[in-house]
Parts: C-alpha cells; structure tokens; sequence
C-alpha cells in the first residue's frame, strides 16, 4: 500500500507535458510550378533551337508515359513477378489489357501499309519480326533475373529513378553499360546466339490474313486475362 501510494504521490508531482504540436507540411507547389516550367523549357529548347519538332514530340511522349507509369504503378516486370510471389494479378491484367490495345493501333498501321502497298510483305517489314529460337527463351530467362535483381525493367527504373529510389540510381550506370557493351557486340550475339532460330512468324501470313490474325490475337489475349483473373482470385481466397 505504502509503495502503491507512493508511485501515485510521485505521478502527481511530475508535470505534465503538452503533446508537441505537428508541423505543417511546407507546400509544394511552388516545386510543382518550378518542375512543370522546367519540362516546358526542355522541350521547347528540343524542339526548336536546339532540335527537331520530332525530339519536342519524343521529349512530351516520354514525359507523358513516365507520368502514366508512376501514376499507376504500372510495370511490365511485376505483372510476370506478382503471379507467382504474392497472387496478385492486377498488373497482369494491365499489361493483357494494352497489349489488346496495342493490337489494335499496330494492326492498323500494318492495313495502311498493306493497302498502300498491296503486298504482306511491306506490312512485314514494319511489323520488324525478328526470328524465333534458343536464344529467344535465354534471353528471356536473362532478362527475368535482371529485372528481379534491378528492381524493374527499363522503365520502372527510370521511373523509379524520379521518385528518388537509392537502388535503381546504383542500377541506371550498369544499365547504360550493358546496353553499350550490347550494342557494341550486338553482330556476334546476333549469329552466336540464334540457335535453330526459325524466321519470324507473321500471324497475317501464316493464317491467311489480318481478320483471322486478329481473332487468334484477341482470343490469345483472353485467354491469359482469364486465366490471371482466375489465379487472383484463387490466391485471395
């Protein structure tokens, strides 16, 4: 009782502190003014005195879809990682979904050659099929693993790069590298590595036609959403 009344006593006499207040965020639109000035300034400067209307075009297009990708979490790595990792498919379905749009707009940039033309071959040639092999499953596999390891792909990690994660600004120097080393090297790959490579399969050519293509297309495309809406709701279960 004597110990009771005394850690009371003390819990009187010691004074009470007044919680602390919160600090206000400082506001940042003056940085959002700032940054938004600045990416009208590059391209202005791109597409005129220092450039072409086209980089002015190219500079807007990746502001545009470095935007789109931050914005919406979007990533090409992650929706083949999410699956297996955590069960969750959201960004499968994404990909499956552009991918559906893609088709569309490509489609008709390869009707317009082909009208133009009146041969598949010159909607070939813009399709830029590539041929078909070993190498195509290695480098893929490759690929995979890099991605895992960097954290994302090349635009999840300049994307990421903008939003001031550490790990892919140590990743971005040996990305450049990579991509120099490739390109330097790329005649030897290009022979070394297309083992039993079989020429590219141009879907309009070998099923009589874009119609017939597209069906197979679109029905390929639903089949994978399907399928990834199926396992997320298995995993969530």
């Amino acid at each position: 009782m004597t110990v009771a009344a005394e850690l009371r006593s003390d819990d009187v006499r010691r004074p009470l502190r007044a919680p602390s207040p919160r600090k206000e965020r400082a506001s940042q639109l003056p940085y959002a003014v700032a940054l938004v000035a600045a990416v009208v300034a590059v391209g202005y400067w791109l597409g005129g005195p220092a450039g072409s209307p086209r980089s002015g075009f190219v500079w807007a297009i990746g502001i545009a879809l470095g935007l789109t990708l931050q914005r919406s979490r979007f990533c090409f790595t992650a929706s083949m990682r999410d699956p297996v990792l955590t069960g969750s498919t959201s960004l499968t379905k994404a990909v499956v979904a552009g991918l559906a749009v893609g088709t569309v707009g490509f489609a008709a940039l390869q009707l317009g050659a082909y009208f133009k033309a009146g041969q598949l071959a010159d909607a070939m040639k813009l399709a830029g099929l590539e041929p078909v092999g070993l190498h195509t499953v290695v480098g893929g596999v490759l690929f995979g693993i890099g991605a895992v390891i960097a954290g994302g792909c090349a635009s999840g990690t300049l994307m990421r790069m903008g939003e001031g994660f550490l790990q892919q600004w140590l990743v971005f120097p040996f990305f450049v590298l990579g991509s120099a080393l490739g390109a330097a090297t790329w005649p030897f790959w290009k022979t070394a590595l297309r083992v039993d490579a079989k020429g590219g399969v141009y879907l309009p050519a070998a099923l009589g036609g874009f119609v017939p293509a597209l069906v197979v297309q679109f029905g390929l495309l639903l089949g994978v959403w399907l399928l990834a809406d199926w396992w997320g709701r298995r995993s969530a279960r």
